[in-house]
């Protein structure tokens, strides 16, 4: 079980990397009433709170807030909040553990942007920072349904979870079209639960802004799931009417057939001039314990790779880059900056690769590290030399590597 400290830092590292970048770029604001008479985005470098009421809620009934930070209004960053889920007893027993309740306040952003370790896509004043300069709208997660769900469900006589995940989006999504009704380009992106939200989410964005250039980044959401997860998932979420809203075949296949593979691949094909890009360490340590939690056994690595090698086959808009060791995630953190990996002798930045995804004239080849190379963590190695090995954001991924 995570510490408390832990528990807070999982939640909350994506908006307070954001807020990092935000203290040193600019204020803060709080979206009113007035400006929904006369909508318009942020100003640059304002950060804008939004509770938009209306259906939006979090799994506990509190109210939900999203963050808007303002840049460049022709290049936009949707950023969905990751976290952990639960669709049973069990797992909704102790969601508490495994994923935010509440959306973050601004205090609680606030409190957390002084740890070093943050950063990431979040530093917009960075050049090199792919996203240097653009809006940045943050998508707080809190209803443990991978931002899919449209249901309240009562798991026990004391256990009932709002699973709107769906509506707290679609709300999200009408604030920012009021705002950025034409921007140029839209990445969209999101680690853990945020990948599915961002994935999930990539045919609405295509659909809403048909003239933007769309590019996605699900950071660690490879989808490996046992063959009873969605069957035992969606229709307590009622989540499978988010992901086929725009992609009607997925509602064709069986629940106990379905997988994320089939997501990405169809919502590629149906979006060939989108850029999909997935990201993973090849043993990432959040998925296999979610997978382990699903039924799953010690194949997740070999089943990750398996899974983009399949997805690459049939979507040639679709690449990946596989990293060493089992840090989950890698968009809110500052080694965002100094990961590479490939082949030998000629290793590939990540944010290299993640900026030619984004704004080449075409998407990067997929990157993977080999062999030995990927039981060789360098981000590991500097958190094992350190006072504290397992201690902060990053470093307690890295409790119990090397494997043996």
């Amino acid at each position: 079980m995570q510490s408390p400290r832990h528990r807070l830092l999982s939640r909350l590292f994506p908006a307070a990397a954001l807020a990092l970048a935000l203290a040193a770029l600019g204020g803060c604001g709080d979206d009113g009433a007035a400006t929904e008479s006369n909508p318009s985005p942020p100003a640059n470098g304002e950060l804008v709170t939004v509770e938009p009421g209306g259906d939006t809620i979090c799994s506990r009934g509190t109210p939900y807030r999203f963050f808007a930070f303002g840049g460049d209004p022709k290049r936009l960053v949707l950023d969905f909040e990751g976290g952990g889920a639960c669709w049973n007893e069990l797992t909704c027993s102790i969601a508490g553990a495994i994923f935010s309740e509440e959306a973050p306040t601004q205090a609680q952003v606030e409190a957390t942007v002084a740890d070093p370790d943050l950063g990431g896509i979040y530093k917009l004043d960075d050049p090199a920072n792919p996203l240097m300069g653009w809006s940045l709208v943050h998508i707080p997660y809190c209803t443990g349904d991978i931002h899919w769900g449209n249901a309240t469900h009562q798991y026990t006589d004391d256990i009932t979870i709002n699973h709107r995940g769906s509506k707290n989006v679609s709300a999200v999504l009408d604030w920012v079209a009021a705002r950025y009704p034409d921007p140029d380009t839209i990445f969209v992106t999101g680690c853990s639960a945020g990948a599915y939200g961002a994935v999930g989410y990539a045919s609405w964005v295509a659909e809403r802004w048909p003239n933007a250039q769309v590019r996605v980044l699900a950071d660690s959401g490879a989808g490996i799931i046992t063959d009873t997860f969605f069957a035992d998932s969606f229709p307590n979420w009622n989540a499978l009417p988010t992901i086929e809203t725009y992609l009607p075949g997925l509602g064709d296949v069986p629940l106990a057939d379905l997988s994320i593979e089939d997501l990405y691949i169809q919502t590629a094909k149906a979006y060939p001039n989108m850029r999909i890009g997935q990201y993973n360490t090849t043993f990432d340590r959040d998925q296999t314990f979610y997978y382990t939690a699903m039924g799953g056994g010690s194949d997740w690595s070999d089943r990750m790779h398996a899974t983009v090698a399949a997805i690459a086959a049939e979507a040639p808009n679709f690449r990946y880059y596989l990293a060493p060791g089992q840090i989950h995630c890698i968009t809110p953190y500052r080694f965002f900056y100094d990961r590479q990996t490939g082949p030998a002798g000629a290793p590939i930045e990540f944010s290299t690769w993640l900026d030619e995804l984004i704004n080449g004239s075409s998407p990067p080849p997929s990157v993977a590290c080999d062999g030995d190379a990927c039981l060789t963590d360098p981000i590991c190695d500097a958190c094992a030399a350190s006072a504290a090995p397992t201690d902060g954001p990053v470093c307690r991924w890295c409790e119990g590597w090397p494997l043996e």
